[in-house]
């Protein structure tokens, strides 16, 4: 894992943040508690990792505090700004649009912000789809609707044609909404645009349903679609509590990263088996699924199953791994499976069962945001625009330790975070279904 890396070879981890150049004109942020580049986050929060790394490492691994800076890079005159979101939908994506509007109008007084459509295409000849332009007024009433106002897309374009497009219109402020493909993206910008000395600040505000990007305690949206879910998993586990023998399987967000199956069965401790992508298991045979969920059965007439998208895919036969428009490996229905194979097993030991599958993936992730993860939204939004607005660029809007930070774009996409193991939050899932780590 990174984050062991990092606590053992604190050196080889680079926390800097890129800086166009001097920031020489005031913030017009008069309420504003401005923030100095030399405010740090701390990597870790433990004495004893502290106390290693202080005897091994030249300097404490840190990031920089988020915040207001009381000088800026860019003029206000001149200034023109454009937000973008890719990948796939996300509960809050229009809170954050309409924060970096309303930050950019009514803090830094910025008039000319556009929105780009159906993203990174329509920063391409390919696209036939003119930017809208944004103020408080269009984004009014946006954060009561879920998806995106701008649309969204899939797939890579050359950052060279991005950057000229950009130049074409002159934006020197570009806000990239989205997750490790989309942060990658705004990556290849931000060099791309470097190189040209564009002076261009490329933002990124981290969007991972999954929640699982690197050097990023939360991100947007995740708390509303463990909220969504647990209600769904309710609704699975009526089903199954209505009939004899009843048996519910809820599959739920989550690639390669398990935190949305686990924090939700954590969140509705009705699940008796949760299944995640860090950790195998087996259908068949005495320690299977099949007959965890038998013995459930004789317990209590009823059993619900909580599995992830991506848990289970090496039971698959597939010799060639297929993959989508952004190069994300596409995962077999492993719910699916476990609903053949378990009406496979009881149809074999005759015992009649009455099974129900739930796939609400797209409903969860196209609703709205709950108040947590709006006013989550509107923060990130906010500090978004201070690091554009002092002339930061190729970093997100991260959050640790209770605070927000600027990123590395090349640190949070180094690694996926995904779930540990021996964590309080797997342990706690272990204690509330009773399942062995290896069911």
């Amino acid at each position: 894992m990174a984050y062991e890396n990092v606590l053992k070879n604190p050196d080889n981890f680079n926390f800097e943040i890129q800086q166009l150049g001097e920031a020489t004109y005031a913030n017009p942020c008069s309420q504003e508690i401005f923030v100095d580049d030399s405010e740090k986050i701390i990597f870790s929060s433990q004495i004893k990792n502290l106390n290693h790394q202080l005897e091994t490492c030249k300097q404490l691994p840190a990031f920089e505090k988020a915040g207001a800076r009381e000088r800026i890079f860019h003029n206000l005159d001149t200034t023109r700004a454009a937000i973008i979101t890719c990948g796939g939908l996300c509960p809050g994506l229009n809170n954050v649009i309409k924060g970096l509007v309303n930050v950019l109008e009514q803090d830094y007084g910025v008039k000319e912000i556009i929105g780009i459509r159906y993203g990174y295409k329509g920063l391409t000849q390919q696209s036939n789809q003119e930017p809208i332009q944004l103020n408080s007024s269009v984004v009014e009433q946006i954060h009561k609707q879920g998806g995106t106002i701008l649309g969204s897309s899939r797939g890579n374009q050359d950052p060279e044609i991005m950057v000229d497009e950009l130049q074409r219109r002159k934006i020197n402020l570009l806000f990239c909404i989205g997750g490790d493909g989309t942060l990658k993206g705004a990556q290849a910008i931000a060099e791309a645009a470097n190189k040209r000395q564009a002076n261009i600040s490329v933002v990124g505000v981290p969007k991972t349903i999954d929640n699982d990007l690197g050097f990023v305690e939360k991100t947007f949206g995740f708390e509303t679609s463990v909220q969504v879910a647990s209600e769904i998993i309710t609704s699975a586990h009526h089903e199954a509590e209505g009939a004899e023998n009843g048996i519910g399987i809820v599959k739920l967000m989550g690639r390669d990263s398990g935190f949305i199956s686990a924090t939700a069965s954590l969140a509705n401790s009705i699940v008796d088996v949760c299944l995640i992508p860090e950790t195998p298991f087996q259908i068949s045979g005495p320690e299977g699924i099949c007959a965890a969920i038998q013995r459930r059965l004789q317990q209590n007439n009823h059993a619900v199953i909580v599995v992830a998208e991506g848990a289970g895919q090496d039971l698959f036969n597939n010799s060639e791994s297929r993959v989508d428009a952004s190069g994300n490996i596409l995962k077999d229905d492993i719910g699916e499976l476990l609903k053949k194979e378990i009406t496979a097993y009881f149809k074999q030991n005759n015992l009649a069962i009455s099974i129900k599958y739930l796939d609400p993936s797209y409903h969860i992730r196209s609703v709205s945001a709950n108040a947590a993860d709006a006013v989550f939204c509107y923060l990130l939004a906010e500090h978004a625009v201070h690091a554009g607005m002092s002339g930061k660029t190729n970093l997100l809007i991260g959050y640790w330790n209770n605070f927000f930070t600027h990123v590395p774009i090349h640190l949070a996409t180094k690694e996926r975070r995904m779930v540990d193991l021996d964590s309080a939050l797997w342990r706690g899932v272990i204690s509330a279904t009773q399942q062995d780590k290896h069911p």
